[in-house]
């Protein structure tokens, strides 16, 4: 009888059947005789987390636990679990919550914590997007098992009953994004950051449609969770919300994502096949130079010179990494219009312009800043810097300095400032899409950027790519 009972709520939960609470608290951890007891939470984290660890979702996800975990001066146990098994290892009282995009509404069975992100859940088609819930009834809809997408469309059913879906137990909502966009199924339902991330990868991607309420997205607590566990993530939220670490987090992982146009985004994942295979070794080697990452130098070498070898601006600024005179010289740069001399030196002035910022500025930060110094220079950068001190935003953290940084090119502000006018749009323009550029190349496919060629063969390749 005791084994039927735990088959019976194992089930239930699998089928997201509501589990009593009191039959939950009595048989739910008598029926797990093999799993290692839960420490408490004073000791360690025990925390679900979705599987890809590199999806930018995740990333942002880990990203909270971890300055979570710091606040409580506890270690973190990262549980990773598709979608589908988040809600059963809940009840089941695995781990002490979940930080998996959760949509925080229609979900009684465990305890949310505070909101910290609401996003637009939209119905992404193959072809021609669909306008209306009736068009949507006729198509095949595939979404992430116990995913927001999910519940989002439990809601919508509730207006809508025609409306079905099948749900894919491995895969993630970036993944059944490409399938749409690759022909291989109808119809998928992404959140409105999802889906704008995905558009960098696949431009025809697009939605007129959203199927529900916006989904409201916390950390789910497993039933029994401690009240002063509770009480601690309503504090840790509310500080984050407050000191603006939360907006920082947004824009270090979603800021960036809506920087590509259709036309921008096809041209760069072209000539990460064709190009960038025949000149990877030589940002690898800058980069074991330098110690930078070598997919940072080569998306601030595609924003400045599309990794044209031989490109020269009007301002006699010329080659991969685009280089002055001036610092080419101070960089040992003898031929600008050699690839790996001016790879090799931009790389270097770039860490040179890192290693002259305050150290107090922290990564990511301390980059960007550093790539809009390399756009504008240290003095028009510390300009910005002032300006955002006055405007009352941190003058150490991008978010704000990019805030006021096109304001020197506007003279009631460049007048007052010590290095007069500068185009600081430009540099807020070229950090952002080298960001962008930085998490394609990331998050490129293995094997789709190879390495053809070893850096010392790559002088007479580089003159033929052209």
């Amino acid at each position: 009888m005791f084994k039927f009972m735990c088959l019976l709520i194992a089930a239930a939960a699998r089928n997201k059947f509501l589990v009593p609470a009191v039959l939950g608290s009595l048989l739910l951890p008598a029926c797990t005789p093999d799993q290692p007891p839960l420490k408490p939470w004073r000791e360690e984290l025990a925390v679900i987390v979705l599987p890809d660890g590199n999806d930018t979702d995740q990333r942002f996800e880990r990203h909270l636990v971890t300055l979570f975990a710091e606040q409580l001066h506890v270690q973190v146990q990262f549980m990773p679990l598709p979608s589908g098994q988040v809600m059963p290892s809940l009840l089941d009282r695995k781990a002490h919550f979940a930080a998996a995009g959760l949509r925080s509404t229609g979900t009684d069975h465990v305890q949310f914590g505070p909101v910290y992100q609401t996003v637009r859940e939209q119905a992404v088609c193959n072809g021609v997007p669909v306008r209306n819930m009736k068009t949507l009834l006729k198509k095949n809809i595939a979404v992430v098992s116990g995913s927001a997408q999910e519940a989002a469309l439990n809601e919508a059913q509730k207006s809508t009953p025609a409306l079905h879906w099948h749900i894919s137990e491995n895969l993630t909502v970036s993944r059944l994004l490409g399938e749409v966009a690759e022909g291989r199924l109808e119809c998928t339902i992404a959140n409105s950051e999802q889906l704008a991330l995905a558009r960098n990868y696949y431009p025809d991607l697009d939605s007129a449609l959203e199927i529900a309420t916006p989904s409201r997205l916390a950390w789910a607590f497993s039933p029994g969770a401690a009240p002063e566990l509770l009480a601690e993530a309503e504090k840790f939220f509310a500080r984050i919300k407050q000191d603006g670490t939360l907006n920082r987090i947004l824009d270090r992982y979603y800021g960036h994502s809506k920087r590509l146009e259709s036309g921008d985004a096809v041209a760069f994942i072209t000539r990460t096949r064709t190009v960038l295979p025949h000149i990877r070794g030589l940002f690898e080697e800058a980069a074991t130079l330098t110690g930078l990452e070598w997919q940072l130098l080569a998306a601030l070498a595609y924003h400045e010179s599309h990794w044209d070898p031989l490109a020269t601006s009007p301002t006699n600024v010329r080659g991969m990494m685009m280089l002055t005179e001036q610092t080419a010289d101070r960089m040992g740069v003898t031929n600008r219009l050699d690839a790996r001399q001016s790879i090799i030196g931009g790389a270097r002035y770039l860490m040179q312009l890192k290693e002259k910022l305050p150290l107090r500025i922290r990564e990511p930060d301390r980059t960007w800043m550093a790539l809009a110094a390399y756009n504008q220079g240290l003095g028009h950068l510390e300009d910005a810097r002032v300006l955002a001190k006055q405007q009352g935003y941190n003058q150490d953290r991008w978010i704000g300095v990019k805030k006021v940084m096109p304001l020197l090119a506007q003279p009631a502000y460049f007048k007052k400032v010590r290095h007069g006018y500068a185009r600081g749009g430009e540099a807020v323009v070229l950090v952002e899409t080298v960001r962008m550029h930085h998490d394609m190349l990331h998050n490129l496919p293995v094997g789709t950027v190879p390495r053809l060629i070893p850096p010392h063969d790559s002088g007479i390749a580089l003159k033929k790519l052209k």
